[in-house]
């Protein structure tokens, strides 16, 4: 079924595609349609302000309700009882109804409604607030809330366990099977409102932009101590770091409010979070013979800490800094630095190797020459680096990706020597290149392009943090944002592996 701005509903067949039924009656947009679980009869909302019940096989409209005082935005047909029905209108009401047109009290506030599969809950949402009811006792199950904003439309996963709720662009998914909802994950979601959100195998968003996307969602069940996130009206932090850790489907973020939490790639849930003592730091994180180790740069100290002991490891000077990165295999930390790259081994804190980098460009052409000393000298074309970007190999390789010229690759790893410089090629990487417009002024878009034919693969949103809250490996790309969320894109399915 659907309902249009030309004041009709339809019903489709989802074979071929084709209409098999008109249905006219509305004088006004239909904004939401339900169909009974027996599929015999079908309700439609409307901006006439009323409810139309329909007759599925006659196309006949058997009663018009018309005691809401303002656009319908909602109705909803109870999963497992044909004679109930609910709908939710503009001016916040939402009611309940027998298939007669009688009005089964109390009144709920909200402009939208959704029942539970099993038919036993339903939520209303209105404002920045969505409630959770259960059906017969009318008992308040969950109360949700998120900021300030308002929420779009909302809905029950299979089992009754989860509610999504969009707000905007995003969507926010709670565990409701406790006595106090816990907040489990967090979507960001396309370039405009999301419209429209389903459960079925996978939570399914529809979006103003014309998209629908598909969200992945753990089949396993959630442990709510475990996330360490509650439903608060506060505003969220912002992610100053992210990290990847893809052979253990694991990426790591850390907030302006000094919170790290780990994410399933697979999944998308939370794993854990944690407290770091400092707020507003920013570093990198990753998960080392199960310790969580956390690296930060803050007053002129890099801070290294056992976060599930609560530990401080090392501390290591440095005066200025606008990159950390842990290696792949935990041994070493490599700092960027206005223009040189140091390493640290992580765990003894005896400095591995120092080199200068920088990108000069010649006369007035377009090339670009790498000049590279391993003594330290100061120099302003020093700032051209733009992010380190570790190859997760053999934990000593180090990436310098630059704006307008060609990556650079180190290796750390020869005891005794200083670092090697590797050639420019990716031999074990897909063909993908992510070029990021946060760095140009003014900002331009963020794309992800295939190199061997050059065209665009992905376009991302320029909303993410900062240019050092993004890594990419070629494979996942993950990246921060100022509301909070953190996305994580998967492109083995873009090129042959």
């Amino acid at each position: 079924m659907s309902g249009s701005d030309d004041k009709t509903a339809k019903l489709w067949d989802v074979q071929t595609g084709g209409v098999v039924k008109n249905f006219h009656g509305h004088t006004r947009q239909v904004l939401s349609v339900s169909i009974s679980p027996n599929h015999t009869t079908f309700a439609s909302g409307s901006q006439d302000n009323t409810i139309c019940l329909w007759h599925i096989q006659t196309g006949e409209c058997f009663c018009v309700i018309d005691e809401h005082s303002d656009s319908i935005y909602s109705v909803s047909f109870s999963p497992t009882n044909s004679q109930l029905l609910m709908s939710a209108s503009d001016y916040h009401t939402v009611r309940q109804w027998n298939v007669d047109g009688c009005h089964i009290r109390p009144t709920y506030r909200g402009n939208g409604v959704a029942f539970s599969l099993d038919g036993t809950l339903f939520v209303s949402w209105g404002g920045h607030v969505a409630t959770v009811r259960n059906l017969g006792s009318r008992a308040v199950v969950a109360k949700l809330q998120v900021s300030d904003f308002a929420f779009q439309c909302c809905c029950f996963s299979p089992n009754s366990k989860l509610v999504a709720c969009s707000v905007m662009v995003s969507i926010f998914l709670w565990d409701i099977t406790g006595s106090d909802p816990q907040l489990v994950n967090e979507f960001i979601g396309p370039c405009d409102e999301i419209s429209s959100l389903t459960f079925s195998s996978s939570l399914i968003s529809a979006s103003r932009d014309g998209t629908v996307r598909f969200w992945q969602i753990s089949t396993s069940s959630i442990d709510p101590v475990a996330t360490g996130s509650t439903s608060t009206s506060s505003t969220p932090a912002a992610i100053r770091s992210v990290s990847l850790q893809t052979r253990d489907n694991l990426a790591i973020s850390s907030n302006t409010a000094g919170v790290v939490k780990t994410w399933d790639t697979v999944s998308g849930l939370c794993r854990a979070s944690f407290k770091t003592p400092p707020e507003h730091a920013w570093g990198d994180a990753q998960l080392i013979e199960g310790k969580l180790i956390f690296v930060w740069w803050e007053r002129g100290k890099i801070s290294i800490w056992d976060l599930e002991k609560g530990e401080l490891l090392q501390n290591l000077d440095m005066p200025l800094a606008n990159g950390l990165r842990i290696s792949g295999d935990g041994s070493k930390l490599f700092c960027l630095s206005y223009g040189f790259i140091q390493a640290w081994s992580l765990w003894t804190g005896e400095a591995l190797g120092r080199v200068e980098v920088i990108a000069e460009k010649l006369g007035d052409e377009d090339e670009m020459q790498m000049q590279v000393e391993l003594e330290v000298w100061d120099d302003p074309r020093a700032g051209t680096i733009q992010y380190l970007d570790p190859l997760y190999v053999d934990g000593s390789r180090i990436w310098v990706c630059f704006k307008g010229a060609p990556t650079q690759g180190w290796d750390f790893g020869i005891s005794g020597s200083s670092p090697i410089q590797l050639s420019n090629a990716f031999p074990d990487r897909p063909c993908l290149e992510f070029t990021d417009g946060t760095r140009e002024s003014p900002p331009g878009p963020s794309i992800i392009t295939d190199t061997i034919t050059g065209q665009e693969v992905f376009r991302m949103p320029r909303r993410y943090s900062q240019y050092f809250a993004v890594q990419w490996d070629c494979w996942y790309l993950i990246t921060g944002y100022g509301t909070g969320e953190v996305l994580i894109l998967d492109f083995h399915h873009v090129l042959p592996q």
